[in-house]
């Protein structure tokens, strides 16, 4: 962390922001510095994702003024922000999935020769931010083909295209794995040396100590503080956000059943996974370790019906079952939440009770929808499990992506599973979101389901699981329980063993 540089660059002046009526963001004042790491704290719900759509141009604020160099600017569209120099890489991806790399890259501001597109540029500058990003990705990638580490990446080379002096990143380092990360910060200290401001959003409180030089804090949509990092702690920043002291994340485990909720042999996936098998009982969590790429997801997504294997057995409470759709998976009490869950577990322009019936709505039906049914099923989850949201006729789009995550979880629980798999099921939420879904977890354990979880984070894992198993090139590695599930193990067998 370099000294921050004191030259103003952006001024925010009582900005306001209200939806439909509910006000989300109170009169926020702000002095942003030249070539500084902005990092900018808060829960989902918080106000963060809101006040940095209004700098980039995504949404316009119902009051107050934006300077940029001591004059003021107007930011009505994306156009707007892109000319002023300040360029955002979303939280939730943007891209359009038939096109391929260099093509989203350039979205929108193709390079011409002449009359037509000059695609060996935007493809030879592609490949020339993506060296830049230590990444292997080929500019003629389709889209939907990449991991979302993959596309995390392109974001990032979407931002970096036009040079910007501003630039925004709203949880970026999420879905990467640590070396890409590592990437990623020597790239923003690059940027920083240049003048560059960044402005930096993430729940991880320790990388936002480790990166930023000012830390920005919000609650309910007011600006509770800003001021420099070295001035506080983690523990402050968590209690800075939820306005309280924080009791014990991680729950204490429940007891472990002897019976066994599922069961999987000797499952393969061609060039994927090879022999897996594991046991998970009622009452347990099962964590799964691994690197990205290393064959987790793709393991559930076999388990679920939504890739098929090549050989492989699954039993359910020791009965052998078929599944080869999601619905045989649900059909026998199974639920996922994968770790995209804007890509494929919500309906963003769908509104709570349509996102939460999707895979239910057949219990909901009665010659016709049952929408009185729906909408009082939807309101029972927003208390349950405390959903922010401006009503239940908001549309997913609009809410955090906390809050869309306990919607996910909401449209699963809703099917009644016995045996749910959630796959980085805390990505992109804040600290208080995260215990709440941690003791809800606990929870569902001690009413007997049986729980698998796939995690990057070593703490998630080391706090919730009763048992951890590590992924390695397709295959099981290893299996710690109790005392033994340590950060160091789970790292030596991950990558060596």
């Amino acid at each position: 962390m370099n000294n921050i540089v004191n030259e103003e660059i952006l001024r925010l002046e009582n900005i306001n922001k209200a939806f439909s009526g509910v006000q989300v963001l109170h009169n926020i004042n702000v002095s942003i510095h030249r070539g500084e790491v902005l990092g900018l704290l808060g829960e989902n719900g918080a106000g963060k994702s809101t006040l940095l759509k209004i700098i980039s141009g995504l949404h316009e604020a119902t009051s107050g003024n934006v300077y940029l160099d001591n004059k003021q600017i107007n930011i009505k569209k994306p156009s707007d922000a892109k000319k002023y120099g300040i360029a955002m890489i979303p939280q939730e991806f943007n891209l359009v999935s038939s096109l391929n790399v260099f093509e989203n890259v350039f979205l929108g501001q193709e390079l011409k020769k002449g009359r037509l597109l000059d695609k060996n540029s935007m493809r030879q500058r592609t490949q020339a931010l993506l060296n830049q990003l230590e990444t292997h990705l080929d500019p003629d990638s389709l889209i939907e083909t990449l991991s979302v580490a993959e596309k995390q990446m392109v974001e990032i080379a979407k931002a970096l295209v036009n040079q910007a002096s501003i630039l925004i990143m709203d949880e970026p380092t999420t879905v990467l794995t640590n070396q890409e990360v590592g990437v990623l910060f020597e790239l923003i200290a690059k940027l920083k040396a240049q003048g560059v401001t960044i402005i930096f959003i993430s729940h991880k409180l320790k990388e936002v100590k480790l990166l930023c030089d000012r830390l920005m804090i919000l609650r309910d949509g007011h600006l509770v503080s800003i001021e420099p990092v070295i001035n506080l702690d983690e523990e402050d920043m968590a209690s800075k956000m939820v306005g309280r002291e924080l009791n014990q994340i991680f729950p204490e485990h429940s007891q472990v059943s002897k019976d066994i909720a599922l069961q999987v042999e000797q499952l393969n996936i061609d060039n994927l996974i090879e022999n897996i098998e594991f046991k998970v009982h009622r009452g347990e969590v099962l964590g799964f370790a691994g690197l990205i790429g290393s064959g987790r997801t793709e393991m559930a997504e076999a388990v679920m019906g939504l890739r098929k294997k090549s050989s492989g057995k699954i039993k359910v409470f020791d009965q052998e079952v078929i599944i080869n759709t999601v619905k045989d998976a649900v059909d026998h009490g199974l639920a996922y939440l994968s770790e995209d869950r804007q890509g494929s577990g919500l309906i963003m322009n769908f509104n709570l009770p349509e996102n939460i019936s999707l895979i239910s709505l057949k219990k909901y039906i009665k010659g016709f929808i049952q929408h009185k049914q729906t909408r009082q099923t939807a309101e029972q989850y927003s208390q349950q499990f405390a959903i922010k949201a401006p009503s239940l006729d908001s549309e997913l789009q609009f809410l955090s992506g906390g809050n869309q995550q306990k919607v996910y979880l909401a449209k699963w629980m809703d099917t009644q599973p016995d045996i749910l798999i959630l796959d980085e099921p805390t990505r992109g939420v804040d600290i208080n979101t995260k215990k709440d879904i941690y003791h809800f977890i606990h929870t569902l354990t001690e009413q007997g389901k049986a729980v698998i979880i796939i995690s990057s984070e070593m703490e998630e894992l080391i706090g919730l699981a009763h048992r951890v198993l590590v992924i390695r090139e397709g295959k099981i590695a290893g299996q710690l329980s109790g005392a033994d599930i340590e950060e160091q193990k789970i790292m030596f067998l991950r990558r060596w063993r």
